[in-house]
């Protein structure tokens, strides 16, 4: 099969790459969730040899993701796992989680959802790391998201750009704290949440 591609994953890997040089730098064990086409944890994995990437989405993505990641043939890329947030979780230790440009494609429950499956498959010291636009606030942070969100509002209803304060509330129910929130290209963020132990 020819592989998927996502332009926007060649533009943003870089910037990304870089927040996660820093934060997974003590990390072994990633979920990814939401991999997409699998291009963010080809680049990611190859860089940063002393994770082991574990890609995961729903069942109709899973085909690209491994063809994506049998090109590679990386030793620390094992097979991408079925999951939707809202069914069956893998079982696992996860020290670090990252996603991207999901959480304004789920639904408000599932990105609930999600946040609140994290404690049982994650470290007592896990980080969480999400790449993708936030409005602040409730407000949009620039003019080109604003056209963005109504243009996913278009394509569905249940889509949009999650306001960071109320992402910020699930990820502390789950037991995370922001840690950091780096600007990236194209008006989006990187954030990152530590768990603590206490």
């Amino acid at each position: 099969m020819d592989k998927p591609h996502a332009p926007s994953c060649e533009r943003n890997r870089e910037p990304i790459l870089e927040v996660l040089r820093q934060y997974f730098a003590d990390r072994r064990h990633v979920l990814e969730i939401g991999s997409g086409t699998g291009q963010h944890a080809v680049h990611f994995a190859a860089a940063l040899t002393w994770l082991d990437w574990q890609c995961s989405d729903r069942t109709e993505n899973l085909p690209g993701i491994r063809a994506w990641l049998d090109e590679a043939a990386l030793p620390n890329t094992p097979p991408p796992l079925e999951l939707d947030v809202d069914g069956p979780w893998p079982r696992g230790a996860f020290d670090a989680v990252f996603s991207a440009n999901t959480l304004h494609i789920m639904a408000w429950h599932e990105v609930e959802a999600l946040f609140a499956q994290l404690p049982a498959v994650v470290t007592d010291d896990a980080r969480l790391a999400i790449y993708g636009p936030f409005n602040d606030g409730d407000r949009y942070t620039s003019d080109s998201n604003a056209a963005f969100d109504q243009w996913l509002k278009a394509r569905d209803a249940h889509m949009g750009i999650r306001d960071a304060e109320a992402v910020d509330a699930l990820a502390a129910a789950a037991g995370f704290a922001l840690v950091d929130d780096v600007a990236m290209p194209a008006n989006n963020r990187c954030r990152v949440w530590q768990r603590s132990r206490h």
